[in-house]
């Protein structure tokens, strides 16, 4: 029977067909848990699997990105009961200062196109951008996959999502994933998979792709998956990866055109409120973030210092930016990126996820009206103030003009 793209993928780690709606046991290639719900897993784990050993230690990480280092008693404890568990059982733990656990694991090469992650991450579904099947779940359920390196899913129907067009030069990955979001809503792709096509798709760079798959989530999606192009496999050392078969069946195909497309902004208190950035009446913020899983790459941060290069952040704003992890915070050293945004007045942290976790730098009080390139801004979700989600370009636009602006308009 053909096959869609999550089917492939499932289906090659299982020993029997898939179908859609069908619950099948799958291997997992990568198991991991971040300080956020890390801690419950390995009392889960020791509760149920009480001295019992982990299946493929080899294949079991721990990430901490959700509050690095940790700036509370609570967080500080958590941290080193997994820190304590990775020791026991000779697992991989990258610590504080690693950065976002989703993006290490591509960046380290632990994913790879085709594989299963697992993890207690809501945004796991990110790997769909190398062409991978990744999930977030529950402390009890991970603590099954440490022990077990399986897991059960209900296989998911597949929409097509065909992009329409070339993406404009005044836009960015963000202002599609915007536009994706803004058509779909929340509840056309609920609880199933995302194929993303189009010649636009095909060009995407792996930092496009992360921008694009990380909003799957916020499209109610299960996970929104790219085929690999050329510069992905490369990455992986790949030569081929999985495929859809031509007829395979679809719930849906829904066409995106962008040929016209202008930079989008999301107001609160829903990602899927987008409208054009220009259609905004004058707009004051107080505040900028810049980073996330969604934004926090290199190719995001250097165009920002690009841009941002020999202005300054307008008196009175208050500007932050975190790379994703240490990798592109070194990079963004060497080249001289740091210093740009330092002299520019931005703030810099340390990698992780920076104002998507309470409590991080980039949070808003009562009042405060914010741009942010991270992938939510429901109500709390970054601190009591209003949160607008936007590309890089036009959060460091708005910074430098204290008011929600376009790159044009510096």
């Amino acid at each position: 029977m053909p096959k869609t793209l999550v089917e492939k993928i499932l289906e090659a780690h299982t020993g029997e067909e898939v179908t859609p709606g069908k619950i099948v046991w799958i291997e997992i290639d990568v198991r991991s848990a971040r300080d956020f719900g890390g801690a419950n897993v390995v009392k889960n784990f020791k509760k149920y699997y009480p001295g019992e050993s982990l299946d493929e230690c080899e294949k079991t990480f721990f990430t901490f990105d959700c509050n690095v280092p940790a700036n509370t008693i609570p967080y500080a404890n958590n941290q080193q009961i997994c820190r304590n568990f990775a020791k026991e059982h000779s697992v991989k733990l990258y610590d504080v200062d690693a950065g976002i656990g989703s993006h290490v694991v591509i960046e380290e090469g632990l994913a790879f196109p085709g594989s299963t992650v697992v993890g207690t991450d809501s945004h796991l579904n990110i790997m769909g951008a190398v062409g991978a099947f990744g999930q977030g779940m529950g402390d009890q359920d991970i603590a099954f996959v440490f022990k077990t390196g399986k897991t059960w899913f209900e296989v998911p129907s597949s929409i097509i999502v065909n992009i329409i067009g070339d993406m404009p030069e005044n836009c960015t990955a963000k202002d599609l994933t915007l536009a994706v979001i803004k058509k779909l809503g929340t509840k056309t792709a609920l609880g199933k998979a995302i194929e993303f096509r189009g010649p636009a798709i095909d060009k995407l760079t792996m930092a496009e792709r992360i921008t694009l798959a990380s909003m799957a989530t916020e499209m109610g999606a299960i996970i929104g998956l790219i085929v690999p192009n050329d510069e992905i496999l490369k990455h992986f050392n790949q030569s081929d990866s999985l495929l859809p078969d031509e007829d395979a069946v679809y719930d849906d195909t829904i066409c995106v055109d962008i040929t016209h497309l202008k930079p989008q902004i999301a107001k609160p208190p829903s990602p899927d409120n987008v409208v054009d950035v220009e259609s905004l009446p004058p707009t004051e913020i107080h505040s900028v973030f810049i980073g996330s899983c969604t934004n926090g790459t290199y190719q995001d941060l250097a165009g920002v210092a690009k841009l941002v290069k020999g202005w300054k952040v307008k008196e009175g704003i208050f500007g932050t930016i975190v790379p994703a992890t240490m990798k592109i915070y070194k990079r963004l050293l060497s080249e001289g990126h740091i210093m740009t945004f330092i002299d520019a007045g931005f703030i810099v942290s340390n990698p992780g996820c920076g104002g998507c976790a309470s409590g991080q730098i980039g949070m808003t009080g009562e009042g405060q009206v914010q741009v942010s390139t991270s992938n939510r801004n429901f109500a709390g979700k970054q601190g009591a103030g209003d949160t607008y989600l936007a590309s890089p370009e036009t959060a460091a636009a708005s910074a430098i003009l204290g008011r929600i602006a376009t790159k044009e308009e510096i």
